[in-house]
């Protein structure tokens, strides 16, 4: 009982994340197809200096961080030398565009749409972006998996222990692996 009401929160938004995401008509009549636009939060002159050649990597961190914007997020390079920042957020995502040519930064952001919240929440995952906030999210679901899995092998054995049930549970565990099998196969 005591993990169950530890691990709601979890389970409510995967739950509700995973119901945006199998009916996605309902949103693109409301929203429209295609991502979330971005819109101008501001621009302004980016007077902070790279070395030469400086990785994208390097330059969006101390972007980043002159902005207080540090945290998860991806970079890449254009042709022209363009760098563009996509910072990670659930609620607020970014695009910053930093063109060195002219020392001008974009910063937009993202219009926020429930569906989408709802998908980077489900898909947010951690360990591989170095920051700390990242690593406790990833260490927690982990911890949900872990108890997920301990929920069914405890209900396999609480299961096989109630004799009385043997028969009703058998038809329930062949019924479950038989669709999953089929979904397996077909999809």
């Amino acid at each position: 009982m005591y993990l169950a009401l530890f691990l709601a929160p979890w389970m409510l938004m995967y739950g509700v994340s995973t119901l945006a995401m199998n009916h996605r008509a309902i949103f693109i009549e409301k929203y429209g197809r295609g991502p979330a636009p971005f819109e101008v939060e501001k621009e302004l002159a980016y007077s902070g200096s790279f070395p030469e050649n400086a990785e994208p990597g390097l330059v969006a961190r101390q972007i980043l961080a002159s902005l207080d914007l540090d945290g998860a997020h991806a970079v890449s390079r254009r042709a022209d030398g363009t760098v563009v920042i996509n910072r990670h957020d659930l609620v607020a995502p970014r695009r910053i565009t930093f063109a060195p040519a002219d020392g001008r930064l974009v910063v937009e952001k993202m219009q926020y749409r429930s569906n989408a919240f709802l998908e980077r929440f489900h898909r947010r995952r951690g360990y591989a972006t170095g920051y700390a906030v990242d690593n406790a999210w990833a260490v927690s679901v982990d911890l949900v998996i872990v108890a997920m899995v301990f929920w069914a092998l405890s209900g396999l054995w609480m299961w096989w222990e109630m004799k009385v049930t043997r028969t009703l549970g058998a038809l329930a565990a062949a019924g479950g692996i038989g669709l999953f099998a089929l979904y397996l196969v077909t999809i």
